[in-house]
């Protein structure tokens, strides 16, 4: 057990005890809200989607193919695991209707050795019917909901066009729980305007809501996307993170986070062609160690 924080392997063995469980990336062709001009256009100014599809993820293939490369690309290093598809490209439940939906899970969950589900979605993209459809899937297996929340700060939400507030974020987060479905959220550190006390305070919002995990990413300036644009030509700039200024943001985050929350990561890890800056160069695990070490030495 991690003396500082429950990290996720802790968290899925409440859920699995004594299994090595694996995360497989699957792609539908779910499109995003913010893109297709149903609430937006352009994106988030940070994504570049294709920056966290693995390849054997080919939305050409269908759900169990998916699935099956994904487990024999994993099997590669542990015989022994059980699998949970993860609905992660784009906005999982957008453009989609509920009877499409479950048709789509319930044949991930069909393939051998698949533990339960996870879905990535937007807080603006979970109607009442699909929760509802998620709550009734959940009694079976466990369904995980992964909410993209970046930030608690609507100033910040505008600035780069996320398309949602912080209210409607909190909104859904409670119609989750209160569906009994597994709720975590993905935030971003270093986002454009927001210093070292606004991103502390993002976290004690999130800590007063009923989520049971949290994904820290720090903010990459990745190649061909609407940030690159906006940094270069002088519209917006962000603070240029040293590895150990964010060491030292993420020693002052975990001391808010209660044991009850999961910490799912703390880095972003997008193939090194794609990103401009920060260049570090370490992995989740790495960083991870040397953040132990850290607080071991404090």
């Amino acid at each position: 057990m991690n003396p500082f924080f429950t990290d996720y392997a802790e968290y899925l063995n409440s859920f699995f005890p004594g299994e090595k469980v694996q995360k497989i990336s699957v792609n539908t062709g779910a499109g995003c809200p913010n893109r297709d001009g149903t609430i937006g256009s352009g994106g988030c100014i940070y994504c570049r989607n294709d920056s966290f599809t693995p390849g054997y993820c080919l939305k050409s293939s269908s759900i169990t193919s998916q699935i099956e490369n994904g487990k024999h690309f994993f099997r590669r290093k542990y015989r022994e695991m059980v699998f949970l598809p993860y609905f992660q490209s784009y906005t999982g439940t957008h453009g989609t209707s509920g009877r499409e939906l479950r048709a789509q899970y319930k044949e991930a969950l069909s393939c051998s050795d698949t533990v339960g589900l996870i879905v990535g979605t937007r807080p603006d993209c979970l109607p009442d019917d699909i929760v509802k459809m998620m709550s009734e899937l959940n009694e079976k297996r466990p369904l995980f909901v992964e909410l993209g929340v970046e930030t608690t700060h609507d100033s910040t939400l505008r600035l780069i066009n996320r398309g949602h507030t912080w209210h409607q974020a909190e909104d859904t987060i409670y119609r989750l729980a209160d569906a009994g479905l597994h709720v975590g959220i993905h935030l971003i550190a270093g986002l454009p305007g927001e210093t070292e006390e606004m991103m502390l305070k993002t976290v004690d919002k999130v800590c007063s809501v009923p989520i049971e995990s949290i994904k820290f990413h720090h903010l990459q300036v990745l190649r061909g996307t609407p940030l690159e644009n906006a940094i270069e030509s002088g519209t917006i700039k962000i603070q240029p993170w040293t590895i150990d200024n964010y060491l030292e943001l993420c020693v002052n985050i975990i001391r808010k986070v209660p044991r009850s929350i999961a910490i799912e990561r703390f880095v972003a890890s997008a193939p090194p062609g794609m990103v401009i800056m920060p260049k570090w160069g370490v992995k989740n695990y790495e960083f991870t160690n040397l953040l132990i070490n850290k607080l071991k030495a404090q």
